[in-house]
């Protein structure tokens, strides 16, 4: 599946560089459903918490409309300055984009309620459910929420694993199935990318 997905220089540039800083980036089965996503939204407001080095928010501008803003929330200024790099050698201009550099759970309530068509999320695999929590009031009805390592390596199914990661993984699953708000498609690509519409 992942080789179906072809990734040019700036992206296999990007991943290199991601490896490298020990922020291993959303694959390119992922990275082409969030393009996806992004182009059936024709997003033009997206949030993604975690910049990957700027691979998923390449993938990501891809699909988005040519005069959206992608807002990237990362606690590590390195990894914004590769993201801001690899933009530049994918062409797409800094109005573009808008780095932030801080952790999400103080980042993200300073963002607009309802102002976005899409939230992704793939950093602190702990803090997920309040990435969830943030994700439902920033987005508008009919945006859609995305969270990368959602299999988390198999761990989520073995009831043997009670850290804090699995766990946490195991409860933003559990509240995504139970939200009525919510229309969950859990998606079998890289180590899994949970998805769910907000309902009108």
């Amino acid at each position: 599946m992942e080789e179906f997905h072809l990734e040019d220089e700036p992206l296999l540039n990007a991943r290199r560089r991601g490896e490298e800083a020990g922020a291993l980036p959303i694959g390119p089965a992922g990275g082409a459903a969030l393009r996806f996503l992004a182009t059936m939204l024709n997003a033009r407001t997206v949030v993604e918490v975690g910049s990957g080095c700027g691979v998923s928010g390449i993938w990501l501008l891809r699909g988005m409309a040519k005069d959206a803003v992608l807002t990237s929330v990362d606690v590590d200024h390195e990894n914004q300055r590769l993201a801001k790099l690899a933009y530049r050698e994918a062409g797409l201009g800094s109005s573009r984009t808008r780095m932030i550099v801080g952790r999400a759970l103080e980042v993200l309530p300073r963002l607009t309620d309802g102002a976005y068509d899409m939230v992704f999320c793939d950093a602190d695999r702990c803090e997920y459910p309040e990435y969830l929590t943030a994700a439902l009031r920033l987005l508008r009805p009919g945006g859609v929420v995305a969270l990368d390592n959602a299999l988390w390596h198999g761990r989520g199914s073995d009831p043997a694993r009670r850290d804090p990661e699995t766990q946490a993984v195991r409860e933003v699953h559990q509240m995504i199935r139970e939200d009525e708000r919510l229309v969950p498609l859990l998606l079998p690509v890289g180590d899994g990318l949970l998805c769910a519409v907000k309902r009108d």
